[in-house]
């Protein structure tokens, strides 16, 4: 496997493989052409994030500044929106339904390392997958980590330190993240 292939599956990989490498360069550039566009011309944001993204739905907004390390592996649907500061860091992939919404500061993580202080300094990391399912708000400065998988109609309270799975509609909030109550329907 290359070390892409490796990074994708969620295996240990080098992230200074040039491949990588090469792509997170990719990433940043397309990402400061993005930050530096102006809020004015939509279209063409628009069509940055489409380039940028795995896929998108048609209808998508994203506020600058916004990070991640790839791009590709991030897949939203239809009425997407992220506010300002939004980090996803996209090792593994990140799968978004559709009609979400991002508040301010929230970082979505896939990325990982090692437990083991040997195995960490080795330079290897890996990433697990996150999936956030349809009619999601993540409040801000909330945090999603990595592997964890959310699902439709759910509310994360600002703040919030997501790191395990939680089904439908619920509200979650805390540190760690706990069903605070159901979304009644």
């Amino acid at each position: 496997m290359t070390e892409k292939e490796k990074m994708i599956s969620g295996h240990f990989y080098d992230p200074s493989d040039v491949e990588l490498m090469e792509l997170r360069l990719k990433a940043r550039l397309t990402t400061e052409k993005l930050n530096q566009t102006s809020v004015a011309n939509k279209e063409e944001r628009s069509k940055i994030i489409k380039t940028l993204f795995g896929s998108t739905g048609e209808n998508i907004y994203i506020e600058s500044p916004f990070n991640c390390d790839y791009g590709e592996n991030i897949y939203v649907g239809e009425n997407f929106y992220a506010n300002f500061g939004c980090v996803i860091l996209d090792v593994a992939e990140v799968h978004i339904g559709d009609n979400c919404f991002i508040a301010p500061q929230v970082g979505i993580y896939t990325a990982t390392h090692p437990i083991d202080p040997e195995q960490r300094i080795s330079g290897l990391e890996y990433g697990k997958t996150i999936k956030i399912g349809n009619n999601c708000w993540i409040g801000g400065h909330a945090i999603i980590n990595p592997g964890v998988e959310l699902g439709d109609n759910v509310v994360v309270a600002s703040g919030s330190v997501v790191t395990k799975r939680f089904g439908d509609n619920v509200v979650i909030g805390g540190n760690p993240a706990k069903v605070i109550k159901e979304v009644i329907k």
